[in-house]
């Protein structure tokens, strides 16, 4: 008996001791199929990120080569000779591609993160729902400003307010832009300082890079100067520059003298103004410059002062269309004689002579006709 109850006893000892392995060698193969899920997840969310990635540049590339198919060049800096909604097409289409890799990239994370914390812990997400709940609140509270600066960043782009390589003045930062995404536009300035904007602290944006720029050119003169002399030089001088060759592409209009500007005791200020494409503004505005000075100084006029001028604020919103005013149509002038009225029991006047008491019907400015014999 007390060996039959041994023999039970080591059975069953060993049956647990089976059981137990089994038990650890289930467990470790389902930690393990979690594992290999949870690296799967990753090397697909990779794969995918990947290829949608590929896509997006392929679209990008294309789009851009269509553009410089259609302008006739081989360099995207050569599309700047071309129209400019070819130069908008490539800055745009770079600009979104940039931000749809973002997006992609972000999605995809996120996905990944959800499957693979379901995989490894199954029942986490319903444990806690409620828990979620509380701190998806409490992020819609924290997270307004990012709220606001992807939906602000989308917009920007979308409606085509800048693209980069724009030089822009944001309000906070001004220069050229380098990167543009859904959060963030990165700003870099003539001092080489790269800045990050908030999307959201974007309320203005100047544009500089868009349509056409003006070179304003103020010419400092002595007061005893002929000022129509002075002014046919200015004339001729951006006259001789915008039909050269070399800066004839550079240069989208004619040029305009805004005359005299001001008058001190001693110098005189005659302003001279060129339209001109928006990179080229500051090479054209040197050159003319120099032009300037020396095409004056052959004159034998001195020139005490010759400065580029930005014009702002109330003089800049009064000059934005030109000094010309715009040129309309005259007005016909239609003359229409009065009509005399007749009197009961007047005499009819003589019609084979003038009646020196009716009124005049002679238009003004004009010689009555001569009778006829």
């Amino acid at each position: 008996m007390p060996h039959l109850i041994a023999t039970l006893t080591a059975a069953a000892a060993a049956a647990d001791t089976t059981g137990f392995w089994e038990q650890v060698l289930n467990s470790l193969t389902t930690a393990g199929l979690r594992i290999a899920g949870a690296v799967g997840i990753v090397v697909g969310a990779v794969i995918v990120a990947w290829l949608l990635r590929v896509l997006i540049r392929r679209v990008v590339i294309r789009i851009v080569n269509g553009a410089k198919n259609k302008a006739q060049v081989q360099d995207t800096q050569a599309i700047e000779r071309s129209p400019l909604a070819a130069v908008r097409v490539v800055q745009r289409t770079r600009t979104l591609g940039t931000i749809l890799s973002n997006i992609v990239n972000v999605l995809i994370g996120v996905i990944a993160i959800i499957l693979i914390v379901n995989l490894l812990f199954p029942g986490i997400l319903g444990s806690f729902a409620l828990l979620t709940a509380a701190l998806g609140a409490g992020l819609g509270f924290g997270a307004q400003n990012i709220v606001k600066d992807v939906l602000n960043g989308i917009f920007i782009v979308a409606e085509d307010q800048i693209g980069i390589g724009d030089v822009v003045d944001l309000g906070l930062a001004t220069g050229v832009v380098e990167y543009v995404s859904v959060r963030v536009t990165h700003v870099r300035d003539v001092n080489g300082t790269l800045w990050y904007v908030r999307n959201g602290e974007v309320t203005r944006i100047g544009n500089m890079a868009k349509g056409w720029a003006r070179v304003i050119v103020d010419v400092t003169v002595p007061a005893d100067a002929d000022v129509d002399d002075v002014e046919k030089h200015l004339l001729d001088v951006a006259t001789a520059l915008t039909n050269d060759r070399a800066w004839r592409s550079r240069i989208t209009g004619y040029p305009e003298l805004w005359g005299l500007q001001t008058l001190e005791d001693e110098t005189l200020v005659l302003r001279v103004v060129l339209k001109t494409r928006t990179s080229a503004k500051d090479d054209v505005a040197g050159e003319l410059r120099m032009r300037l000075k020396r095409d004056l100084q052959e004159a034998g006029v001195s020139v005490t002062g010759l400065a580029s001028v930005v014009l702002e604020g109330a003089e800049g919103a009064q000059r934005v269309r030109g000094a010309h005013p715009p040129i309309t149509k005259p007005q016909p002038v239609v003359w229409k004689p009065k009509k005399s009225g007749k009197k009961r029991g007047a005499t009819p006047p003589d019609k084979t002579s003038p009646d020196k008491t009716s009124p005049d019907t002679t238009p003004p400015g004009t010689t009555p006709p001569e009778e006829k014999p």
